[in-house]
């Protein structure tokens, strides 16, 4: 009597009501073919859409105005930087200005209370704690409009209404709750056996987040750092509402996206599209350089999460 031995995957496959065959794995490979062309098609389209926009309007950036009217997509005949400086004359260097100095404190000040916020509702238990959790991230259930009436007048009553502090802790208490819930899932995954051994060690609390648990979460502070900047740096509803001179002698404090609602209006009648092309573009590019450059820590953060 012979005796044939079989493999684990072909037990199981007879067990499971069949032998697999050579048809079964070419059904596979050709679903997998037709998934490919289905999601690459789609993400070639995708990137069209965003593409094209931005190459309008760098191109437009060196066109006259006929040349805009007239091909939308067509090369400009004279490449120079005229519509650049003149834009740059017209105050979009002072939006820029105002808005990096914004940031400047918003964004550290988001990253450090909502990493230590996450942490301690992440690593350390206590009564109360899944409710502090759920209060945080309920925050970023609400639109910022529904809150705008009550909001105007709580920064008026503190007297921060036009100034750079008020608009930052505004910018700091909107992007808490994102912080909060994408560093908390992060904070959950790092090993619970290196903390034990810096409080072996004799490390305080402080240290432990700062020197050991802070610098594990890099890539997770990389990630949600650069949604928070691209969110702030894109926000046009707070500063409308927050940024406007109270009185005659009041300066205007106008940040980047309320500069170039300003530059069109200055235009009137007098059209002049490459101008506020350029500042378009200029108002584009720190951004994009800055998504371009974290690109792969984007995704490590975004992806170790869910790999650890």
């Amino acid at each position: 009597m012979t005796t044939v031995i079989k493999a684990p995957g072909e037990a199981a496959a007879e067990r499971a009501g069949g032998r697999r065959g050579p048809g079964d794995a070419e059904d596979r490979r050709s679903e997998g073919t037709v998934l490919n062309v289905f999601s690459h098609g789609f993400l070639a389209v995708w990137a069209l859409l965003i593409v094209l926009p931005l190459v309008w309007l760098a191109l437009g950036s060196f066109k006259t105005d006929a040349q805009i009217g007239g091909s939308a997509l067509s090369w400009p005949s004279n490449w120079n930087l005229d519509a650049f400086g003149r834009a740059w004359d017209k105050g979009i260097g002072d939006y820029f200005a105002n808005t990096v100095a914004v940031m400047a404190f918003s964004v550290p000040l988001t990253m450090l209370l909502g990493s230590m916020a996450a942490y301690v509702l992440a690593r350390y238990p206590f009564p109360g704690n899944r409710f502090l959790y759920y209060f945080f991230v309920s925050g970023a259930m609400f639109p910022v409009f529904l809150a705008l009436v009550p909001l105007f007048f709580m920064v008026k009553r503190f007297d921060m209404l036009n100034t750079y502090h008020g608009l930052i802790l505004v910018y700091v208490a909107y992007s808490m709750p994102f912080t909060v819930f994408f560093m908390h899932a992060f904070f959950r995954t790092l090993p619970t056996a290196v903390h034990e051994a810096a409080v072996i060690d004799g490390a305080s609390d402080t240290r432990i987040f700062f020197q050991v648990m802070l610098p594990m979460a890099k890539p997770g502070l990389i990630s949600v750092g650069i949604f928070n900047t691209l969110g702030q740096w894109n926000q046009y509803i707070l500063p409308s509402v927050l940024m406007q001179p109270q009185t005659g002698s009041d300066p205007e404090r106008y940040l980047l996206t309320q500069g170039l609602i300003q530059l069109q209006q200055q235009q009137g009648y007098a059209t002049d599209l490459p101008v506020l092309f350029a500042g378009v573009t200029i108002a584009m590019i720190p951004m994009l350089v800055v998504y371009l450059s974290f690109q792969r820590q984007i995704q490590a953060g975004l992806t170790s999460a869910t790999l650890k």
